[in-house]
Formats: structure tokens, sequence, C-alpha cells
């Protein structure tokens, strides 16, 4: 039986479907195995960008990382899941939260929350100007 630390409180992927899952792999971490921030911003950017442009209908573009918080570590080999919801639809814009988990050692699974982001997009037109997010169906 594995031992649970009680220091921490024990932390469970979301009931809902991940926006997006991706393996950090060794070309997105430092020498030491520890993941590049600046990947996890991408990968945050795109997982929020999905729920964005199906809203939208159409291309989006971001405009604005409202908050970022890195809570935890994230590490080499680390399945990292990202759950991307909308938070509020404007005229023209969108925001997006995301909640960016990790799950690790598989001889001794542990799971942690390692980012929160709140990112806005913008629905863009065919000549890149803003235009209005259609009615929700």
């Amino acid at each position: 039986m594995t031992a649970i630390d009680l220091s921490k409180p024990q932390v469970f992927l979301p009931q809902s479907t991940p926006t997006l899952r991706v393996v950090a792999m060794p070309s997105d971490c430092n020498y030491s195995g520890d993941v590049f921030g600046g990947w996890i911003m991408g990968q945050v950017d795109i997982a929020g960008s999905i729920p964005a442009l199906h809203r939208a209908k159409g291309r989006v573009v971001t405009v604005a990382v409202n908050s970022f918080v890195f809570k935890e570590p994230m590490f080499m080999g680390d399945i990292v899941s990202f759950y991307a919801e909308i938070v509020k639809v404007g005229k023209t814009s969108i925001t997006v939260s995301v909640d960016v988990y990790a799950q690790r050692d598989p001889a001794k699974p542990v799971c942690v929350k390692v980012t929160e982001a709140w990112l806005t997009y913008v629905a863009i037109d065919d000549d890149r100007k803003p235009r209005l997010v259609p009615p929700a169906d």
C-alpha cells in the first residue's frame, strides 16, 4: 500500500474531460528535468483558446494573460492535464480560466495542481479586426 503524505491535502483530477493532455518531454525541460515555465504558458494558451474559438465560432487571438500562478513545479515525464472553462463573454472578448494538473510517478501515483491562469481572447475576422462574438446556441 502506498503511504499518503498527510502534510499536503491529496489532489485529484477534476471529473470533467480535460481540454488538452500532454506529456512533458526532455525538450520541454532544462538540464535538470524541470519543465520550462514558458512551455507551460504556451500550453495553457493553447488549452484556453480551444473553448474560446468554439464559443466565438471562429478565429481568436490572445489579448491578455489576466493572471498566471505557478503553484508546484512540473517535471519531465509528468502527464499534464489542462482544464479550460469560459468564465466571461463580452462583445468581442472571451475570458477563460485554465487549471493545470500533473500526474507523476506511476509506481506511487501523485497528482498535483501546478498552475492556475485566466486569459482573455478576442474574436477576429478575416482582416484580423475584432468582431462580435455570436450569441450562444
